[in-house]
């Protein structure tokens, strides 16, 4: 059962089936500083580092028993028995000067191929060549083996907590997520789905014992459900130039920020670290649409927020544990502090609805058709009618951490395009800093950069609206 892969799993390969430039692939890039002594770890040295840590994940080294999903029953995991670690670890290097533009220009080509369905699925490059002797770990993982949150699990298992962790007994690294840094933290306590079953039927069965015995929690998710197919199938999400056909080809780009402007602005402002993030992406998209000479939509585009549903018993558990929110993003609004409060008010309301409920219901719903039907359900939940692009900000750990003896300097987080989805934007919070990474279709969107700098600029227009704020050097 365990083996089986699971209906919200299965959606992320249905999604690559449907539409060619649809890509289910999550990850980024890991850059450390130059090794102790300089350089970079051999690739032996990072396979078999690899090859210890990843052996608590038996799935890394399993398969798909079948490459595409549908028919009348899910594929499964199975053993790998021409597992090579040499298809999923190798090395490439940046042409100099190996700066911020080389590295987005080399990610971009990397998370526009699709990964292998005949094996595990996943990639780890060591890239070299970074200015100033750094180098990187950039990872590639489909997205229906781990989701973001998990994900940082495993980044965590390849990394540790000091420059020499033989040295001493310190446990493998481990971080309780700031509350202010993580989105939607009080969600992530709602009440869980029910455990996947591999037939429909016992999915049901289930599914009416838990209506019985808990009918507070049903009519919760009744009305979370009833809200959401109004959103989209009556209101639905506005269409936008950032909603059309896209390719496989993808665009990386880079907004830094810290974790301690965000908060100012949050804290000061009467919101959250994570309605400053919300705003600022607003700010740019804002910018992005006068800027293609387009009026933007007087009820704001909406973002997909996904929502975690983990516990702490779940750690390095694999799969999906997410639902969704939907965000109205007031890009019409031009006073930066008037889209600040309007998003932290709708943050709010969001919080205290049924709507996380309504959304993991849905995606409940149509776990319980079979493959066969599953795709059609599964491509709704991902269509331009429920969102306009995601928004996502994973928690990672707030000290420093160490691969080789060498210190983990930034992650730079990629997340995946459904299609007709031409922008996307993932936050990923480490050691006090937060990197917006960005990723675009290469041909819709080839003003990236300046949806980035007007991102930048919106943290800084927030930043300014703040009492006894002095201006510092605007960062890349």
């Amino acid at each position: 059962m365990a083996d089986t892969l699971t209906a919200l799993d299965a959606t992320f390969l249905e999604l690559e089936q449907h539409d060619a430039g649809a890509l289910m692939s999550i990850g980024g890039a890991m850059v450390f500083d130059p090794l102790p002594g300089g350089g970079v770890p051999r690739l032996e040295e990072v396979q078999s580092s690899l090859i210890d840590s990843l052996g608590l994940l038996p799935r890394y080294s399993q398969r798909l028993s079948s490459p595409r999903v549908g028919g009348m029953s899910w594929p499964q995991w199975v053993d790998d028995p021409t597992f090579d670690i040499d298809n999923h670890v190798y090395p490439a290097a940046l042409p100099a000067p190996g700066d911020q533009k080389e590295l987005c220009r080399w990610m971009g080509e990397f998370f526009s191929h699709p990964l292998d369905r005949d094996r595990p699925l996943w990639q780890v490059v060591l890239v070299e060549g970074l200015a100033h002797g750094r180098w990187a770990l950039v990872q590639k993982t489909h997205h229906c083996l781990v989701d973001g949150v998990g994900s940082v699990d495993v980044l965590q298992l390849m990394l540790d907590r000091e420059p020499h962790p033989w040295a001493s007994a310190v446990a493998a690294p481990r971080f309780t997520p700031d509350e202010e840094t993580t989105v939607w933290e009080p969600l992530a306590r709602a009440p869980q789905p029910l455990a996947q079953a591999t037939a429909a039927g016992v999915r049901a069965a289930r599914a009416g014992l838990h209506t019985a015995l808990h009918p507070a929690d049903a009519l919760a998710r009744s009305r979370g459900l009833a809200e959401l197919l109004v959103r989209d199938e009556i209101i639905g999400a506005p269409h936008t130039s950032l909603n059309v056909r896209i390719g496989r080809g993808r665009r990386i780009a880079i907004v830094r920020a810290s974790v301690s402007e965000l908060k100012q602005i949050g804290h000061a402002l009467g919101g959250s670290l994570n309605d400053a993030v919300l705003a600022a992406c607003t700010s740019g998209l804002r910018d992005l649409l006068l800027a293609r000479g387009e009026r933007p939509p007087p009820r704001g585009l909406r973002a997909m927020v996904p929502v975690n549903l983990r516990d702490a018993s779940e750690k390095l558990a694999l799969g999906n544990r997410v639902s969704s929110l939907f965000v109205e993003l007031p890009v019409a609004e031009p006073a930066a502090l008037v889209r600040f409060k309007q998003i932290a008010a709708t943050t709010r309301q969001l919080k205290s609805s049924d709507l996380p409920a309504g959304a993991d219901t849905f995606v409940e719903i149509a776990g319980l058709a079979p493959p066969i039907l599953h795709a059609a359900l599964a491509r709704s939940t991902y269509a331009t009618r429920l969102f306009n692009l995601t928004i996502t900000n994973v928690p990672g750990p707030q000290g420093p951490l160490y691969a080789h003896g060498a210190r983990l300097r930034e992650v730079v987080p990629f997340v995946p395009l459904a299609a007709r989805h031409a922008v996307g934007i993932a936050v990923f919070s480490y050691d006090g800093e937060l990197t917006f990474g960005i990723s675009a279709d290469e041909a819709t969107m080839p003003d990236l950069d300046g949806l980035a700098g007007a991102i930048r600029e919106g943290i800084d227009e927030l930043l300014a609206l703040l009492p006894d704020h002095h201006p510092t050097k605007t960062r890349s």
